[in-house]
């Protein structure tokens, strides 16, 4: 854990839990105070937000958090990132650019492990469903102009590749949902089903990934259809983040996909 230890003991406190916090020097410490305490990387600084009350003099010291908490797994003193939610309102107000977490580890990713295409891809898992929405922190109408079939290719592999690695799936079966409603019907309700999104099907079958689509988005979410694929690639955020929420809203969680180390969070924001 990176963070303000007098902010977390004075949350616990407020909510009436006995949880002893412990700050500690390194990240190696750790393992040793777990059986009795809280382990906690001061994050450097005092943290001034109430719960709440974001506060946009946070920011310096929220992004020095993620930042640290990379730096760790780069080094080997840490297996994997778990992040909590941030509100982005705040940090935007202290000049952050980035549209959320998961573009920002992009960056993060590309800057400390000096590669230079990280394809960042959001990925909520739970037990019922995988979903993976190929335009992410975009207004809709954004999100539509930004729809190529290149990033559903994209998308597509690094899902394929992320099934078989970190999920243990030999043949990954990916299910492909149409932008529009009932999935264009032919070009009758919207181009972008016909022109982008089953050129990139075609696609990903000629590189031999499973792929089926462009399938209506309203009936493809129900048990029976969740039983023939082992994710679902989705056009825009809400398109994938409703059905996995509406399903597991507390056991889902978000892995990003295309990183050189392992990130996982809740699949929720800031209260």
């Amino acid at each position: 854990m990176i963070d303000d230890p007098d902010r977390l003991a004075g949350l616990a406190a407020r909510l009436g839990w006995t949880v002893p916090i412990k700050p500690i020097a390194t990240s190696g410490h750790a393992v040793k105070v777990f059986p009795n305490a809280l382990p906690v990387l001061p994050v450097g600084g005092k943290c001034l937000a109430e719960p709440g009350r974001p506060n946009p003099a946070d920011a310096r010291l929220v992004i020095g958090a993620i930042d640290h908490a990379v730096a760790e797994v780069k080094a080997g003193r840490a297996a994997a990132v778990v992040t909590n939610p941030i509100n982005k309102e705040a940090l935007y107000g202290a000049g952050f650019r980035h549209p959320g977490h998961t573009e920002y580890l992009g960056e993060l990713a590309g800057r400390l492990y000096g590669i230079t295409d990280v394809t960042p891809v959001m990925m909520l898992a739970s037990r019922e469903l995988r979903v993976v929405p190929v335009t992410i922190h975009l207004a809709l109408r954004e999100a539509i102009a930004a729809l190529t079939t290149a990033a559903i290719v994209t998308a597509g592999h690094i899902t394929h590749r992320a099934l078989q690695r970190d999920f243990s799936i030999a043949t990954p079966r990916l299910a492909v949902a149409g932008l529009n409603p009932h999935a264009g019907e032919g070009g009758a309700l919207g181009s972008e089903d016909r022109d982008i999104v089953m050129p990139a099907i075609a696609e990903l079958r000629a590189a031999g990934i499973d792929a089926k689509g462009p399938l209506a988005a309203d009936t493809m979410f129900h048990a029976a259809a969740r039983r023939g694929y082992d994710a679902a690639l989705c056009m825009y955020h809400d398109q994938a983040l409703i059905p996995i929420k509406t399903l597991d809203f507390d056991g889902a969680v978000n892995v990003t996909l295309g990183l050189p180390f392992i990130r996982t969070s809740p699949d929720h924001g800031t209260a």
